[in-house]
């Protein structure tokens, strides 16, 4: 608590992939945790935004607030739907709850984390592209209050959804966050403000985190924060800094639902020549995120098939069944039969097509809600065609004239990518990291479940423990 009995004002920035190799090159980052705290972060399984946002938000595991993934099969919609943004679907007693019960009043700015939409929040910004009737999708961002939606696009710009994510994802997106997250604590105050920077997400996947290219988007982001850095200061706001997962170098794809396809477990549909993952007729497919793979099989009786038809294949370390889902606190019905976890140097792409010819169109396209599975591809314009850059050109001409485009520029080779996430880190050095400005805040190592509680303390609030 200060001295005027509030509790202590917190950021708490979400650095994706920070890990100690790269704090090396980002100097303001690694004088926080050498003045304050620095600590190993126990992620959880699967590593990635959504699962581990939700875990820190809840201090509960996967099984428990039901986020197993960036996305999953809905089963009572017979759809795959990745990256949906309403706070509902997160269970749990959350952060700004418990800080509530301790403090009624208590108010809490979101800055891009996930799951950011229908939360209990007194401010929220979240990336949500305006779809208009006739296909095209633009930029733009969501805001409550909605008022300041007008106040931070005429004083930023429009929200650089295209720099958020995709072949131009770079340092504009996490720069726009920045200065939206200095100008909401400087006008709005809150006690607690969350903000995301992905930046670490893009480089580190293209070319992998040991490339000179990823540790340069490690010093421009510490550059980059160092202003917000200076605000909280001054303004005595602690801050602490985590990060979801590390990012390892990765150099074999593996095409899980093409492997069930062959084994006649997958079905598709087809449509003007091009075939669609049915999965409510499947037997079994999977749902890849990264370096995790639910995959769900729609009769007990076809479970040993799918089994056996993964059971060994190259590139995939294990198969958890509901023992080892049980073991990972990946034991919810959202989560496959069965998760597939990844080799070290491997990872899960969506492709269930035997032929590129028959690919759907957006598979060619930026598309990540139509998509039966995360694609990093789209970091990448085809290097194959020649005549890519041309077309992407003639696409955003289009756009500015107001008429329909496909920016059909993504590849369907996936074997540029070079840094992969999800499975749990070999090494603390290819791990997660939580700084703080306050000193001994926690020890060596800390759970990503105790994240929660040490955000309560840190505001003076105890451990938030609704008993």
């Amino acid at each position: 608590m200060t001295a005027t009995g509030r509790p202590t004002p917190l950021l708490v920035l979400d650095v994706v992939g920070l890990t100690p190799k790269l704090l090396r090159h980002m100097p303001h980052l690694e004088a926080l945790a050498t003045a304050g705290t620095r600590s190993h972060l126990g992620t959880v399984l699967p590593a990635v935004t959504c699962a581990a946002q939700s875990t820190f938000l809840t201090g509960a595991t996967p099984a428990e607030h039901g986020i197993v993934g960036n996305g999953w099969y809905f089963r009572e919609l017979g759809d795959v739907l990745l990256w949906r943004q309403h706070n509902g679907l997160v269970a749990g007693d959350k952060l700004w709850d418990a800080a509530r019960r301790a403090h009624p009043g208590y108010t809490v700015a979101n800055i891009c984390w996930w799951y950011a939409m229908g939360a209990d929040t007194d401010i929220t910004v979240t990336p949500r592209p305006v779809y208009y009737a006739d296909g095209r999708k633009e930029p733009d961002c969501y805001t409550r209050p909605p008022a300041l939606h007008a106040e931070l696009t005429r004083t930023f710009g429009t929200f650089p959804l295209f720099r958020f994510w995709g072949p131009g994802a770079d340092l504009a997106s996490s720069r726009w966050i920045i200065d939206a997250t200095r100008h909401v604590i400087r006008t709005r105050r809150p006690d607690l403000t969350l903000c995301y920077l992905p930046h670490l997400d893009y480089d580190l996947q293209r070319y992998g985190p040991d490339d000179p290219r990823a540790l340069r988007a490690a010093a421009d982001l510490d550059a980059a924060v160092a202003p917000l850095l200076d605000d909280a200061r001054a303004e005595g706001r602690t801050v602490v800094a985590l990060s979801e997962y590390g990012i390892t170098p990765v150099s074999r794809p593996v095409d899980v639902n093409r492997a069930l396809r062959r084994a006649g477990l997958l079905e598709v549909h087809t449509q003007d020549g091009m075939e669609y993952l049915d999965p409510m007729a499947s037997r079994a497919f999977a749902v890849a995120d990264h370096q995790i793979a639910h995959v769900y099989v729609r009769r007990p009786e076809d479970l040993a098939a799918a089994r056996a038809a993964l059971d060994g294949f190259p590139g995939i370390a294990e198969l958890l069944d509901d023992e080892g889902k049980k073991a990972h606190h990946l034991d919810h019905p959202r989560a496959g039969e069965l998760v597939a976890v990844a080799e070290p140097d491997s990872w899960f792409t969506y492709y269930y097509w035997l032929d590129d010819d028959r690919a759907p169109d957006f598979a060619r396209l930026v598309e990540i809600h139509r998509k039966p599975g995360y694609d990093p591809v789209e970091l990448f314009m085809d290097p194959l065609d020649p005549y890519v850059k041309l077309r992407a050109a003639s696409a955003l001409a289009r756009k500015k004239l107001g008429l329909r485009y496909r920016m059909a520029v993504v590849p369907l080779d996936p074997s540029p990518i070079r840094g992969s996430h999800g499975r749990l880190p070999t090494s603390d050095d290819d791990g997660p990291l939580l700084l703080c400005s306050t000193p001994r805040a926690a020890g060596d190592r800390i759970a990503a479940t105790d994240v929660k509680s040490l955000l309560l303390e840190l505001a003076g609030l105890g451990t938030g423990d609704p008993s």
